[in-house]
């Protein structure tokens, strides 16, 4: 029996040692954890092809990448670039993702959506939504029509054509949001100075 508990003991010891190798090792806890953070330099047993590309939080990684991008162009014209408008922007994109209160009705054809929030997502929306709308208009599959009030915002989507409705109603309002793809681009020209509907 005393064989037992000192085998048991031992067995706990082991896995306990073993857990706070690991916790060190990644970087949680104790004097490891600090080992890494912020480090310019990657640690010898990890491979250049294995570094993370996703610096941890999508903002900032939006951020990043922007930088990349004007770091490694030479017109780059630092007297113009605007990472704080980029950064009120994404901050916008965020609360309407996350925050907005959307209720959604079929009507015919498509669509009617409206979208509200507390005073800051609001803020968020009305800079967002109509925007936006402008970007969605330019596609000639469907009809866009935005309202913009003190409360909120209301968007109608719809279409003539049986397969694109299917789209907009299965897109719904946060489909839309995001389809249309040129955030990147506005992202770009946003921060480097040279955007054209800001938002």
């Amino acid at each position: 029996m005393r064989r037992g508990i000192v085998f048991i003991a031992m067995a706990l010891t082991a896995g306990a040692s073993i857990a706070a190798a690991q916790m060190i090792r990644s970087g949680h806890g104790g004097a490891g954890a600090g080992d890494y953070a912020h480090s310019t330099t990657a640690p010898d047993d990890i491979s250049g092809d294995a570094i993370l590309k996703e610096p941890g939080q999508g903002a900032f990684a939006a951020l990043a990448e922007v930088v990349r991008v004007l770091e490694a162009d030479p017109a780059t014209d630092w007297t113009v670039v605007d990472f704080a408008a980029l950064r009120d922007h994404l901050v916008d994109m965020d609360r309407l993702v996350t925050r907005a209160v959307v209720t959604e009705t079929d009507v015919a054809g498509g669509i009617s959506a409206f979208a509200t929030g507390d005073a800051d997502t609001l803020a968020s929306v009305l800079r967002m939504v109509p925007a936006h709308a402008a970007q969605l208009s330019t596609d000639p599959r469907w009809t866009v029509k935005v309202t913009a009030a003190a409360e909120g915002v209301a968007l109608r989507v719809t279409s003539g054509d049986p397969a694109t409705t299917a789209r907009i109603r299965g897109l719904g309002f946060f489909g839309l949001m995001a389809s249309q793809d040129h955030h990147r681009a506005h992202h770009l020209a946003m921060a480097s100075g040279k955007d054209v509907h800001r938002h």
